[in-house]
């Protein structure tokens, strides 16, 4: 058993490599929580088309290539079997990072989950407003 791996699509006016968000990322993989598994940088035109953006400097110059082929085609649509689009997160005229992050902490409860008899059907992060109501 694999732990779940999440799509994770953030959009950017302009992004900021600071290296703040990676430093994050690093320690919750050093705590056991999450891992990234790649990240790929895009850019939709006005038109609907998307362009991948060059990895920042010093980056691995493999970034991006799990993604590209998990999304599997080159202007955002659905891929076969898929249940989301980068279409349907990325605006006309957006940038986002489209990150692919392993859960590891949730692999016991998958697997919990699984020997209950059950499987996960959906899955969301609540919007801010929705969490303001907290």
């Amino acid at each position: 058993m694999s732990a779940p791996v999440q799509v994770l699509v953030v959009g950017f006016e302009e992004p900021s490599f600071s290296g703040a968000v990676v430093a994050e990322l690093d320690r919750l993989r050093d705590a056991g929580v999450v891992r990234l598994v790649d990240v790929l940088l895009v850019r939709r035109d006005e038109d609907g088309t998307f362009d991948t953006l060059p990895a920042p400097e010093g980056a691995d110059p493999g970034l991006g290539e799990i993604v590209a082929r998990v999304l599997g085609t080159e202007d955002g649509d659905t891929v076969d079997g898929a249940s989301w689009s980068l279409s349907d997160a990325v605006p006309p005229g957006g940038l986002a990072a489209v990150a692919l992050l392993e859960h590891l902490w949730a692999e016991p409860l998958v697997g919990a989950i699984s020997a209950a008899g059950g499987q996960p059907l959906a899955e969301l992060w609540l919007p801010p407003e929705d969490r303001a109501r907290l």
